[in-house]
C-alpha cells in the first residue's frame, strides 16, 4: 500500500478518468457504478477494498457537453435538496442527478463531486473545487449547513434563491434583448432594401425623363453608398461590437462605468436598479438566515448584486458595520437604497427579524421588475412598431414617389 501511494504521488500528473465498473458484492449481489480513478488497477484496489469482486471495468467518454449554464447549476441544487429532503443518501443523490442530467459537462462536473465527497472530502470543500461554478456564496451557505446538520434546509434556501435570481435576470434580460433584436433585424432589412431593392429601382428611373424628387435622390444616395462600401458598414459594425465585448470582458474601468450608465439610463434605469436591489436583499436574507455573521455575509452580497456601484457601496458598509455602526446608517451613508428599503431594515434590527424584513423587501423589487417589465414590452411593442413603419415606410414611399408621379402626369 505505501508503494503504491509513494507511486501515485510521484506521478502526480497522471490525468484521472471516469470508469464504468461492474462486480459482486459480499452477498453476491451485481453491482454497478462509476468512479474516478488514473487507471484500472486503481479502480480494482480501490473497489477491492470496499468489498467488491470486480467483473468489468471500462473507461468511460464523456461526450464533450454544452456549456454549463446557471439553469443547469440552479437545477442541480434544487435536485439535491429535494432528494436530501426525501432522506436519500448523498452519495446515491450524486448518482441519481449526475446520471439523469441531459447536459454532459453538468453531468462530468456532478460525478466529480461525488468522488470528492466519495475519498472524504467534506461537500463544501468539493464544492470549493470548482469556483467557476460555485462562489462563495454558496460554498460559504453550504459549509454553514455542514456544521449546522441542517444541510438540506440550506440546499432549499439556496435552491431558492438561485431559481428567483434567476427568474429575474432573465426578466431584465428579455427587456434589454426585445428592443435589440428587433433594431437589428431593421437594419438588416434596411441594408436588403439599400443593397439590391433600390439599385433595380435605379435602373427602371434612368428612362423616367423628369427631375426625380428630393427623398428618392436621398435614398438612391444613401443606396450608392451602401452597395460601394457594404463592406466597411458591417466591417465597422460587427468589429466595433467585438473590440467592445473584448475590452468589457478584460476592462475592470469599462465595465465599472457601464454598470454606472446602465442605472442612469432613462428608461431601464429604473429597472436594473430595482433587480440590483432585490438581488442585494435576497443574497443578504438568505445568509443572514443561514446564521452567517453580517460583516462575513456582505462579503459575498455585493458580487451577488451584479452591479459595480452596489459592490463599492457593500464594502463601505461593511467597513462601517465592521466598526459598530448600525446596518441601517451604514446603508443611509452609501446613499444608493431607496427609503423604504432602509425603513424596512430599521424595523428588522430593532425587531430582530431582518432576514425576514430582507426578504419581504426582495419579493417586493421583484414584483415591482415584473411589473415593469411587463409596462415595458406593452409600451415598447408600439414604438418599435411605429420606428418601423416611418423607416420602412419612408423608403417604400420615397421610392414610388416617381411613379406616383408618373402616374398623375399621365
Amino acid at each position: 500500500m505505501a508503494s503504491l501511494l509513494t507511486k501515485g504521488q510521484g506521478n502526480a500528473q497522471v490525468k484521472e478518468k471516469v470508469y464504468a465498473w461492474e462486480g459482486k458484492d459480499r452477498t453476491g449481489k451485481t453491482v454497478r457504478g462509476e468512479i474516478r480513478a488514473g487507471g484500472e488497477a486503481i479502480v480494482n484496489v480501490t473497489l477491492r477494498r470496499q468489498g467488491i469482486l470486480v467483473t468489468k471495468v471500462k473507461k468511460k467518454a464523456y461526450r464533450s457537453g454544452k456549456k454549463i449554464t446557471d439553469k443547469d447549476l440552479t437545477l442541480f441544487t434544487r435536485q439535491l435538496a429535494t432528494m436530501m429532503k426525501a432522506g436519500v443518501p448523498l452519495l446515491q443523490a450524486f448518482d441519481i442527478v449526475g446520471k439523469g442530467h441531459a447536459n454532459p459537462s453538468m453531468s462530468k462536473l456532478i460525478m466529480d463531486l461525488r468522488n470528492d465527497v466519495e475519498t472524504g472530502t467534506s461537500l463544501n470543500n468539493a464544492f470549493r473545487k470548482y469556483p467557476l461554478y460555485f462562489d462563495p456564496l454558496f460554498c460559504n451557505l453550504v459549509g454553514a449547513g455542514e456544521q449546522a446538520g441542517i444541510l438540506e434546509d440550506l440546499l432549499t434556501r439556496l435552491a431558492i434563491y438561485k431559481e428567483k435570481t434567476l427568474a429575474i435576470k432573465g426578466k431584465i434580460k428579455s427587456a434589454l434583448m426585445y428592443p435589440i433584436s428587433i433594431l437589428a433585424i431593421a437594419f438588416v432589412v434596411t441594408a436588403v432594401i439599400m443593397i439590391w431593392v433600390v439599385p433595380a429601382f435605379k435602373e427602371v428611373f434612368k428612362t423616367f425623363g423628369a427631375d426625380l424628387p428630393t427623398p428618392t435622390l436621398i435614398v438612391m444616395a444613401i443606396s450608392e453608398f451602401f452597395v460601394s462600401y457594404w463592406w466597411l458598414i458591417f466591417g465597422s459594425l460587427f468589429g466595433s461590437l467585438y473590440f467592445f465585448f473584448q475590452s468589457w470582458r478584460r476592462s475592470l474601468k469599462l465595465q465599472q462605468a457601464m454598470d454606472r450608465l446602465l442605472l442612469r439610463l432613462p428608461i431601464f434605469g429604473s429597472v436594473i436598479r430595482k433587480a440590483t436591489i432585490a438581488r442585494w436583499t435576497r443574497t443578504l436574507s438568505t445568509m443572514f438566515a443561514a446564521g452567517v455573521p453580517l460583516v462575513e455575509a456582505l462579503d459575498s452580497v455585493g458580487g451577488a448584486a451584479g452591479n459595480y456601484v452596489y459592490l463599492e457601496a457593500t464594502r463601505k458598509i461593511q467597513t462601517e458595520v465592521s466598526t459598530g455602526t448600525s446596518l441601517t446608517l451604514s446603508m443611509q451613508n452609501v446613499n444608493v437604497f431607496p427609503n423604504m428599503v432602509i425603513q424596512m431594515v430599521q424595523i428588522g434590527e430593532e425587531s430582530g427579524s431582518l432576514d425576514a424584513m430582507l426578504g419581504k423587501v426582495a419579493d417586493f423589487f421583484e414584483e415591482e421588475v415584473d411589473e415593469a417589465v411587463a409596462a415595458l414590452s406593452s409600451l415598447m411593442e408600439p414604438l418599435i412598431m411605429v420606428v418601423l413603419g416611418v423607416l420602412i415606410g419612408g423608403l417604400v414611399v420615397a421610392m414610388y414617389m416617381p411613379i406616383f408621379k408618373l402616374g398623375s402626369v399621365v
